[in-house]
């Protein structure tokens, strides 16, 4: 069993508007209508509107307030359904919200040539934006934002703001009025320990807070909040919130970004991460939907089929392996939550499905976030602030590691260096930083159970030592500075986890060179983290000094020194590593694939890399459908009737009969296989060599025949409508190391669709067809030759014996099919007991004849098809070395992986014009061109290429009744004779010598031969053969049996047909009388017709 991912493949780089809407945190517009209602097809009203053009226009932001803030240039992004903005230094300001939040949009009365608009949102907040491009910019712009305001309108998303904002903290935090009747706290309520102030009175009516939190409201936040000061939090995100906005309608000012890194008070810390990272957004237009997913997974639990069930089973492994030390994870509570919101996730993504660290993430935001606003800070987390990170491959993992590897040597090349000298890896420590975001897992007992990849991908990853086992995964920092660390990760995106990584080993340089092993790395590294709370200037004279910690050190190293490091620098490694770290996913999920099947048969560890190769390629042009089946594992109902065939879902957890559940495996369906099948088969292909006068090219596609698809369920030996690495691998085996005998059985097999061990009409028909599509790029006729001849003696031969065996039928039907049923467990070829297996079509067959057998009876059998095989020098060639040959198990070029600009002018534009659809175009041209100069050809290369030239093929002879007027032996005796080939258009010629016929008393009759040649080929003597041969031989003679070749007697030929036409004279006189004729009709006229004609010459016009 192996699974097999092609999604480091499918990357594609992001496109400018996708790079846009990262930047402002909004869901991709192209996927909106699928994100508004969910994958799962749920709550299609709510999905964003997408008719309206996106426009952007430069502008000038200023606050309603006077003197609050200065006013900031930049662009004003219109986003349907959304409002954008950002300074032209793309971080000092920022704000997005949907329109549906601005409820007055107002044109200002300002001086001559000033075009400015006041926006007023849902917070009373007054934005005043100066549209400082041309008029008529201005105008469209102001068009296009009036129509996105109504089509909001209409939606009816503004009347969803009011009950949306009260599930927000800040909205209550704000609003004395909600605070008052509820039991939370304000600025004033709170107290600086963080418990709460009650001013509700007796008897007066407590309410449920509206808005959501985390497991913190029960189990207490992690920290003292005395010392994280909380209340001095509070009051200054207060101040903030107030003339800023808060939730949808937040505008993010420099002093967000300082207030984020001083550190978000606990209440309101889940609010701010899911509006800086946008998920607040995805929430918003998705109400429901995560109630709905819960609800499905308790429908359906127990009946999920694929990678959703296998999640599953890892989530319970690892829900007490998330933040054991925590309250809430020690009870039930929290347990639960927990795992709804891992399940939710896994089964609305699952190409994803379940990672481990997910746990670890999940754990951490749940303390401050409630289910529904975890699942959704999933959504973003996975798909975009981190993507690949929690794949099956992990690949984005794997590239950070090599970026940030990158980022030390170019930075620290001290450390590196040395690193790379005593081969400590970097990886041991700073994977699970980026895994975890720096929150530490608390797992002393065990070792999370990685993926299996992840460790053997990373050189030195190796672990065998317990001790360290126990220790990899908990060398991160305490759980108030990780949080802080991800507030600024949701701040300022991913380069927040390289700039504190970078910081780490510079802090620590000194003792970092020092390192001999990975082991005093990780000690160093445990033991830094356990001092981030002490001072880190202790001697310092100055109190102010002395009171900085080690940790707002780091953060300052962080920010201050490695500010270089922007998000394009990180993107730029990414590109430039992106290439290598495929390919070394592909290495070693190669090897594990290979590694992993059961058995190799007859093609061994090499081959096998290349079915692999192969299989790969298709998967990547035609990836396999997420499910294939929704029946039962084998694609049957439960009770064994499940009607029609289906197969499994790629990746699916198969269950056995006997209740045990194999690995998961990947499958792929009959498109993919076809591809699969054009890779390695010359037949199952179309190769057209192209000469067009400019360029010569071959262009391959894939072949479409039922001989495909019918190989396709043949391999399929499962029954599951799908074929795995394994089948695959088994299949070739069955048919690339046969002999001849071998090879034939093999074909009649695969067309033997009931597997009775007997051909029909119909099915003898579609062997046919097989044969001339495998043929149907051959030069010449040879091989349509062979096949006609095919078909006429397996019926004739198959006629002829239907009608004999009703005449021995006839004698004893029960001793025929007890003798029937006795071969048929025997198997089949041709030995000595090959008498009773060629009277086998005629057994069972109660007085009926040949004529009566219908199209789908059993007609043809193994050893009569054998027997017709035989017979033909080029089929007997074609089952003997060219069906085996056809498959060709080659190495395949490494799949072309996404080229990236270099960058500049030059390569942006060579990335734009060098695509797949441009050199499509230009083929086309080029194929017109030379058709128009007359140079345009088009050769179809053959799949077998024996034969070279075309060569007409000779008469037919008959399998049963061979020319009388020719001896196909060379002498009657029979003591040294060849048998000639009969093969029309053939250019071999195979004569084997025939062993010595038996001499009998009697002289041999004529058939003698015959029998000879079927003696050859491993046929007894059979004497219903011999009667049938005697018919034939005994026919009533036709006049073209006396006629002689075509080169003997011409002379007298022509003599004799002097004679019957009177010789030359009466030929001369014939041919007089016939030019007569066609001079007189010759224009098809009559004498009346021809006049008006001349007339016509000389008339004058009116």
């Amino acid at each position: 069993m192996s699974t097999i991912s092609t999604q480091v493949r499918n990357f594609k780089e992001p496109t400018k508007d996708q790079l846009l809407y990262a930047f402002f945190s909004i869901p991709d517009i192209s996927s909106s209508s699928q994100e508004g209602r969910g994958k799962d097809g749920s709550n299609e009203k709510s999905s964003p509107s997408v008719d309206f053009d996106k426009m952007e226009i430069s502008a000038v932001l200023t606050l309603g307030e006077q003197g609050v803030e200065d006013a900031y240039a930049g662009k004003l992004h219109l986003i349907p359904p959304y409002l954008s903005f950002t300074s032209l230094d793309r971080k000092s300001v920022r704000f997005t919200m949907p329109l549906s939040t601005v409820r007055r949009v107002e044109r200002l009365n300002a001086r001559a040539g000033v075009y400015a608009l006041s926006l007023i949102t849902w917070h009373s907040s007054k934005i005043i934006v100066q549209l400082t491009s041309l008029r008529p910019t201005a105008d469209a712009f102001c068009v296009l934002l009036r129509d996105a305001l109504k089509a909001e309108l209409q939606r009816g998303q503004m009347k969803v703001v009011k009950g949306f904002v009260r599930t927000c903290y800040s909205e209550t935090l704000l609003s004395p009025s909600l605070s008052a009747t509820t039991a939370d706290t304000s600025p004033a309520t709170e107290r600086g320990d963080g418990d709460l102030v009650s001013d509700i009175k007796d008897g007066q009516e407590i309410l449920e807070p509206e808005y959501h939190g985390g497991l913190g409201l029960k189990f207490k936040f992690p920290g003292d909040p005395r010392k994280l000061r909380e209340a001095s939090k509070i009051k200054l995100w207060t101040t903030y919130l107030k003339t800023h906005g808060r939730n949808l309608t937040l505008l993010r000012y420099p002093q967000c970004t300082r207030l984020v890194q001083v550190g978000l008070p606990n209440r309101l810390r889940g609010e701010i991460w899911e509006t800086l990272c946008g998920s607040l957004y995805l929430r918003y237009n998705n109400p429901g939907v995560y109630d709905d997913v819960i609800r499905q997974i308790q429908e359906k639990t127990g009946t999920l089929h694929g990678k959703t069930n296998t999640s599953f089973e890892d989530i319970e492994k690892d829900l007490h392996r998330s933040l054991p030390e925590y309250a809430g994870y020690q009870s039930e509570e929290g347990i639960g939550a927990l795992r709804r919101v891992l399940q939710a996730y896994s089964f609305r993504n699952p190409d994803v499905g379940y990672c481990q660290a997910m746990n670890i993430l999940a754990a951490a935001i749940l303390i401050y976030m409630s289910e529904e606003q975890a699942f959704w800070l999933l959504e973003v987390l996975c798909d975009r602030l981190l993507p690949g990170y929690y794949s099956p491959t992990m690949h984005g993992t794997l590239l950070d590691q090599r970026v940030f590897e990158s980022l030390v040597a170019r930075h620290l090349p001290e450390i590196h260096d040395h690193f790379q000298s005593v081969d400590v890896q970097l990886s041991v420590a700073s994977l699970p930083w980026f895994l975890s975001l720096y929150v530490p897992s608390f797992d002393t007992t065990t070792c999370p159970s990685m993926h299996l990849g992840i460790i053997c991908l990373l050189p030195g990853m190796e672990c065998t030592d317990p001790v360290e086992k126990k220790q990899r995964y908990i060398n991160s920092m305490p759980m108030i500075f990780a949080f802080r660390i991800v507030d600024c990760f949701f701040c300022m995106g991913p380069k927040v986890l390289f700039q504190v990584g970078l910081a780490i080993l510079k802090i620590n340089a000194e003792k970092l060179l020092l390192v001999q092993d990975d082991g005093g790395f990780l000690s160093l590294m445990r033991e830094y983290f356990s001092t981030l709370d002490d001072s880190a200037h202790p001697t310092s004279p100055s109190p102010r000094t002395r009171a900085i910690t080690c940790f707002q050190h780091l953060l300052l190293i962080s920010f201050r020194e490695f500010s270089s490091i922007t998000s394009e620098v990180i993107l730029a490694e990414r590109r430039k590593l992106r290439n290598d770290v495929v390919n070394t996913i592909e290495s070693f999920a190669k090897r594990s694939a290979v590694r992993n099947l059961r058995t190799f048969g007859r093609v061994g560890k090499e081959r096998a890399g290349f079915v692999y190769d192969a299989l790969y390629k298709a998967m990547c042009e035609e990836p396999p459908p997420p499910e294939l089946a929704n029946a039962s594992s084998y694609g049957l109902s439960k009770d064994g009737s499940g009607g029609e065939m289906t197969g499994l879902a790629t990746g699916t957890l198969v269950q056995m009969a006997d209740g045990q559940q194999e690995k998961v495996e990947t499958r792929i369906g009959l498109k993919t296989f076809r591809i699969f099948l054009s890779e390695i088969v010359t037949w199952a292909r179309d190769e057209k060599v192209i000469f067009n006068g400019f360029q010569q090219r071959i262009d391959r596609q894939v072949a479409e025949h039922e001989l495909i698809d019918r190989l396709f369920y043949f391999w399929d030996t499962s029954s599951r409508g799908s074929l795995s690495f394994q089948d695959l691998v088994s299949g070739l085996d069955g048919v690339m190391f046969n002999d001849l005998m071998e090879s034939i059985e093999w074909f009649f097999n695969l067309h033997d669709k009931d597997k009775d061990g007997y051909l029909t009409k119909d099915e003898v028909l579609t062997l046919s067809e097989s044969l001339l599509f495998i043929f149907r790029h051959e030069i010449g006729d040879t091989y349509l030759g062979a096949v006609s001849r095919f078909m006429s003696n397996a019926f004739e031969y198959g006629d002829a014996l239907l009608d004999a065996g009703h005449e021995h039928g006839a004698r004893d039907d029960h001793g025929f099919g007890e003798r029937r049923g006795q071969q048929r467990a025997d198997g089949v070829d041709l030995g000595s007991d090959s008498q009773l297996r060629m009277e086998e079509p005629w057994m069972g067959m109660e007085k009926k004849c040949a004529a009566e057998i219908g199209n789908n009876q059993p007609y043809l059998n193994l050893a009569t098809f054998r027997m017709v095989v035989l017979a033909d020098e080029i089929l007997e060639s074609f089952f003997e070395t060219d069906l085996a040959a056809s498959f060709r198990l080659e190495p395949i070029v490494d799949l072309e992986l996404p080229t990236h600009a270099s960058g500049g002018l030059l390569g942006d534009l060579w990335s734009n014009i060098a695509t797949t659809d441009n050199k499509r175009m230009f083929h086309k041209l080029s194929d017109e061109l030379g058709k128009t100069i007359g140079k345009h050809q088009v050769v179809c290369r053959p799949a077998i290429g024996r034969y070279t030239r075309a060569e007409e093929p000779r008469a037919r002879e008959s399998l049963l009744s061979p020319m009388p007027s020719k001896s196909i032996f060379g002498s009657p005796s029979g003591g040294s004779s060849t048998l000639a080939s009969s093969i029309s258009s053939s250019t071999l010629t195979i004569e084997p010598p025939l062993p010595p016929l038996p001499h009998d008393d009697q002289p041999a009759p004529e058939s003698t031969p015959l029998s000879a040649a079927l003696s050859s080929a491993g046929l007894a003597t059979m004497p219903h053969l011999q009667a049938v041969n005697v018919a034939f031989l005994e026919r009533t003679p036709f006049a073209i049996d006396d006629a002689g070749d075509e080169d003997e007697g011409d002379d007298d030929d022509d003599s004799e047909l002097d004679k019957v036409h009177g010789g030359d004279e009466d030929d001369d006189q014939v041919m007089d009388e016939v030019d007569a004729f066609l001079e007189a009709n010759d224009s098809g006229l009559s004498e009346a017709d021809k006049q008006v004609a001349r007339d016509l010459v000389n008339a004058k016009p009116m």
